[in-house]
């Protein structure tokens, strides 16, 4: 496997998930390690990879700002070619890292190479600009989903996703009081950040059951 990729958890778990980073912050940041972490420990095998414009800035080519997040389909499909695991694999990432796997993961799941598709606060429209949606491609899409969101997620909150239409094999866990990284305010919401991880783990372990078979 290329060293590209950074791996969490036991290589010989019953299913993969390969995770994508969001716009702004790299494939190691505080959130991504910490979801890695839980679900690693919740017995899956995660690897992570970056977007070329984002490994670049690890090499001192400037902080190249993030592409349109269509570009990135090829990317992740090459990501997804070069992991050649033969097990069961679910895909996709933070914010911007699962949408674009969202962009690409009914090809692939027609194609019998993914099982499913998971997205750790997705961004349904940018911050302050509700009407411009994100999800025309969600509403027929035929892989099954699992969206973790928190509710006062400034890229949609459930008021402003109650009003999307969405795939049927769409499904939402919304996390209480999360922000775009899913943190909740304890003192507010009577949840810690650690409450919220062991929530995302352990729905993404039963999601697993049901669909990677």
């Amino acid at each position: 496997m290329s060293d590209r990729f950074l791996l969490d958890g036991e290589s010989n778990t019953r299913a993969m998930l390969l995770l994508a980073h969001g716009a702004g912050a790299p494939m190691d940041s505080p959130s991504m390690n910490a979801v890695a972490t839980a679900l690693a420990t919740a017995g899956f095998r995660v690897v992570r990879f970056e977007f070329n414009y984002m490994a670049a800035r690890r090499i001192g080519e400037g902080r190249k700002p993030p592409p349109r997040a269509e570009s990135l389909k090829a990317e992740y499909l090459a990501a997804v070619a070069e992991l050649g695991t033969a097990r069961p694999l679910i895909i996709g990432g933070k914010s911007m890292g699962g949408r674009v796997a969202s962009m690409v993961a009914d090809d692939l799941f027609a194609e019998g190479k993914i099982a499913g598709l998971i997205c750790l606060g997705y961004p349904f429209h940018p911050p302050g600009r509700s009407a411009q949606l994100r999800t025309k491609h969600l509403e027929q899409l035929k892989t099954p989903t699992l969206i973790f969101q928190g509710t006062r997620d400034t890229f949609g909150t459930p008021a402003e996703v109650a009003g999307c239409s969405l795939s049927n094999t769409i499904e939402i866990l919304w996390l209480e009081d999360g922000d775009h990284d899913l943190k909740p305010r304890k003192t507010i919401s009577g949840f810690s950040a650690a409450d919220h991880l062991k929530t995302i783990a352990n729905a993404v372990a039963e999601f697993a059951t049901r669909t990677a078979r």
